[in-house]
């Protein structure tokens, strides 16, 4: 998929993910490295006994951290940043999240993107924005739905972007 190609999708399906299957040792990696270590994610025993899942469960976060992950796989990388070249993608947030269902370990998620609007802000700055889905294979009700807000950096766009301090 080009930028051109994108752009032309607005209002339409720009893709949608290969499926990942979620694993104990993905939700435990998750945990570890977010210091987020907890009975309902990292014990599986005690979920048997208590959760009203009966397993674990992987982090809402973790499935909002895989969103990048399932947009390079729906449109090919588009979005990624190289070193060879001087563009780069920012995430510039959310306007709308919810963390409808779990994602259960040994569950298969993907996520499908529609371009909803992408607005050139400034030279060099494109803001595209997405409303997403991410399923969960055999369940009705998706993991996660929002409104994902990415900004593309080029050209005069990165001279432009700045921290304040």
């Amino acid at each position: 998929m080009t930028f051109e190609e994108f752009k032309d999708s607005k209002g339409k399906l720009v893709g949608s993910s290969d499926w990942l299957k979620i694993t104990q040792a993905d939700i435990d990696g998750f945990g570890k490295y977010t210091h987020d270590m907890e009975p309902m994610h990292n014990n599986p025993q005690w979920c048997k006994e208590n959760s009203p899942f009966g397993k674990t469960i992987a982090y809402g976060f973790q499935t909002i951290s895989l969103l990048t992950h399932f947009m390079n796989s729906a449109t090919n990388s588009l979005f990624e940043g190289t070193e060879s070249e001087l563009n780069f993608p920012l995430n510039y947030g959310f306007n709308r999240l919810r963390l409808i269902s779990p994602v259960k370990i040994e569950d298969r998620i993907r996520a499908h993107f529609v371009l909803v609007d992408f607005e050139e802000k400034s030279s060099g700055k494109l803001l595209s924005t997405l409303d997403v889905t991410v399923e969960i294979e055999g369940e009705e009700q998706p993991a996660l739905k929002c409104e994902w807000l990415i900004y593309w950096i080029s050209g005069d766009g990165r001279n432009t972007v700045s921290i304040k301090k």
